[in-house]
């Protein structure tokens, strides 16, 4: 296996990880996704903020991993899950870091969605 560069962040490439204080909800084909009042909102220097769901608060039954897997250097080796329900549209909608990088080991158990592979991902005050 080839050594992997790990980055840490830092000013030149930060990454913040809070607890969202809302509701999130993830929906796709009128179906809920994803319902969580404990999501996790990591912000990376100047991507827009993506919030991280558990596992628990999600439908896994209607999920498919797939063999798909990138590598990230601040955060480490991401695997991905496609949502059959959604087609052609939804594959690799979501990703996932099983071992994160220790500067963001939060993200551990939890699930991200590409917006444009569901329908939506609603916040609310809770």
């Amino acid at each position: 296996m080839t050594e992997r560069n790990i980055k840490i962040p830092g000013p030149d490439h930060p990454i913040a990880i809070k607890a969202n204080p809302g509701r999130v909800i993830v929906t796709l084909g009128g179906r809920v996704i994803a319902d969580t009042s404990e999501a996790l909102t990591l912000r990376e220097a100047s991507y827009p903020p993506v919030q991280y769901i558990p596992r628990k608060d999600v439908d896994m039954a209607g999920l498919r991993r797939s063999g798909t897997t990138t590598h990230c250097p601040y955060k480490g080796e991401a695997a991905y899950f496609s949502i059959p329900a959604g087609g052609e549209r939804s594959v690799d909608a979501i990703w996932t870091y099983e071992a994160p990088y220790d500067a963001v080991a939060e993200i551990k158990d939890h699930l991200a969605f590409y917006p444009d592979r569901i329908d939506a991902i609603e916040q609310s005050d809770g």
